[in-house]
C-alpha cells in the first residue's frame, strides 16, 4: 500500500507585517495571518519596531526585542490573541 506522508513543518520561513495584519509563512508552505489588533504591543509599535524581529525558539517563535513581544507558531495556528494584561497590583 502506498501512502504519501506529508510532514508538517511549523517553523517560521518569513514574516510580513502591515499596518493592520501579521502574516507568517511556515516552512511547509502554509500562511497564517492575524489582525494586529490581537497583539496590542505590535499594533502600537512603530514600523521600525515591528520590522526589528528575530526568529526564535528553534524557528517556532518570533521575538521583537524593542517591544518585548513574543509569538509562537503554535499560538498563531490556534488563533490565539494575546492575553489581556493583568490588572492585579503587584507589591
Amino acid at each position: 500500500m502506498n501512502s504519501l506522508a506529508i510532514a508538517a513543518d511549523e517553523r517560521v520561513a518569513s514574516v510580513e507585517i502591515t499596518e493592520d495584519e501579521i502574516a507568517v509563512r511556515l516552512m511547509d508552505g502554509r500562511r497564517i495571518s492575524a489582525p494586529l489588533a490581537w497583539y496590542p504591543r505590535l499594533l502600537h509599535a512603530t514600523d521600525e519596531q515591528r520590522q526589528n524581529f528575530e526568529v526564535a525558539g528553534g524557528g517556532y517563535g518570533i521575538h521583537w526585542p524593542d517591544i518585548d513581544e513574543d509569538l509562537s507558531t503554535e499560538g498563531l495556528l490556534r488563533g490565539a490573541p494575546a492575553p489581556e494584561p493583568s490588572l492585579a497590583v503587584r507589591p
